[in-house]
């Protein structure tokens, strides 16, 4: 293999996220977005990352096939094309691999065929996948392109905290089982945590607090997942800018009877219109901080809830294993909402868990700790980066296969 460069493609129902990185030092080339795909008003942002030069162009992208092909053009004028030598490796993201995908994947038929297969555990997301894939294979069929599952990092997961407590037979017909999500996220903060520690993800216990508008917990013992807060789908768990998390499952029962509410409202309900924005009307912590500040108590509640369920998996996942070096905050609320982190540990100094409110004050870009010097247990600041967690086990894969001997 010749080319250092990996594509990264994440592919939704109506979008294209994408970034161009160079392996030899990880440089970012060029990255962008194709948005509203399908629609008249489609929207194409692209960044040449060095030059800091942005580009955009409005108007209509009739599928997934029309986009890549907008954003080849796009890279082409850079000279950075899809036709490119240096080209090593498109890497996907697909969110849904099932028990079957547990590490990243070469492309065949029969892979596409799996990742079919589990549409029904993954709707809005596997179907859209597949397209990209799809099309990027049509664009560039003699190159080889990897699945990096959002679903592989929990497969490490022991059969106590996969399973749900219900008839065996039939969670096994109908693959009812605890997959979780945010895998490239947790995998790629849990290690680099370890290394902001000075020591190797194998040595290092790591409680990871991925908070966007999704979130998820994991507990990662020694760099493998033991348990984690999504489960079927990425329902479960945390309280989220739009999910409700954890929910006595009578609930459903109870809409229905008394209700008279449908499945798919119910659904509607639990995914798009519960969490921070259902409690609040807001899922924007920057907005409901402020609301805070200014004495709203709908929003106090909303972020008391928050905090409470947040609190609970922290303690949950620190008896799951038994000894935490680490607390690891990322993604968009985690990185960059103070109040959070702080509300977060504040009372559980008995675990020895505290932040340091200068540094946790601070704003960078960096990981850092914001712990109190010589804490029992660090607490960090890592900011994820999905796409160069795929981007690396994709040309690490595509390496290994074509020089096994060299691993």
């Amino acid at each position: 293999m010749t080319g250092t460069r990996v594509l990264v493609l994440n592919s939704g129902s109506s979008s294209v996220k994408y970034q161009l990185i160079d392996m030899r030092d990880g440089e970012r080339l060029a990255a962008g977005l194709v948005e509203r795909i399908g629609e008249r008003t489609s929207r194409l942002k692209h960044t040449l990352v060095a030059a800091g030069d942005t580009r955009e162009q409005e108007g209509p992208i009739a599928d997934h096939e029309a986009a890549l092909k907008a954003v080849a053009s796009e890279l082409g004028r850079d000279g950075l094309g899809l036709d490119s030598p240096e080209l090593a490796v498109i890497g996907h993201r697909v969110v849904h691999g099932g028990e079957f995908f547990s590490e990243p994947t070469l492309i065949d038929e029969s892979v596409l065929t799996e990742i079919e297969r589990l549409i029904p555990v993954a709707p809005l997301h596997n179907p859209a996948n597949l397209t990209g894939i799809r099309t990027a294979q049509a664009l560039r069929p003699d190159l080889p392109q990897v699945a990096v599952f959002d679903t592989a990092f929990h497969t490490t997961m022991p059969q106590s905290a996969a399973r749900y407590a219900i008839d065996p037979k039939i969670a096994d017909r109908y693959r009812i089982r605890r997959y979780g999500f945010h895998g490239t996220s947790h995998a790629y903060v849990s290690r680099e945590t370890a290394r902001l520690l000075g020591r190797a993800p194998e040595d290092v216990n790591v409680i990871v607090l991925h908070l966007g508008n999704g979130a998820s917990a994991s507990a990662v013992r020694g760099g493998r997942c033991v348990d984690t807060s999504m489960g079927l789908t990425p329902l479960e768990g945390l309280v989220m800018g739009t999910r409700s998390g954890d929910m006595d499952p009578a609930v459903i029962f109870h809409l229905m009877r008394v209700g008279g509410m449908s499945a798919d409202e119910i659904d509607t309900l639990l995914n798009k219109r519960s969490g921070l924005f259902g409690l609040c009307g807001d899922n924007d912590m920057r907005e409901i901080r402020r609301r805070v500040d200014e004495g709203d108590e709908q929003a106090a509640l909303a972020f008391d809830i928050y905090i409470h369920r947040l609190k609970k998996y922290i303690g949950a996942y620190y008896a799951v294993l038994g000894r935490v070096d680490a607390v690891a905050f990322t993604a968009g609320v985690g990185e960059n909402a103070a109040p959070v982190r702080e509300a977060a540990v504040a009372g559980l100094e008995g675990l020895g868990l505290a932040v340091d409110a200068g540094l946790n004050a601070v704003r960078s870009g960096e990981a850092r700790l914001i712990s109190p010097a010589g804490a029992r247990v660090a607490v960090a600041v890592v900011p994820t980066d999905e796409e160069m967690e795929i981007a690396t086990q994709s040309y690490a894969l595509v390496n290994e296969s074509e020089n096994p001997r060299l691993t």
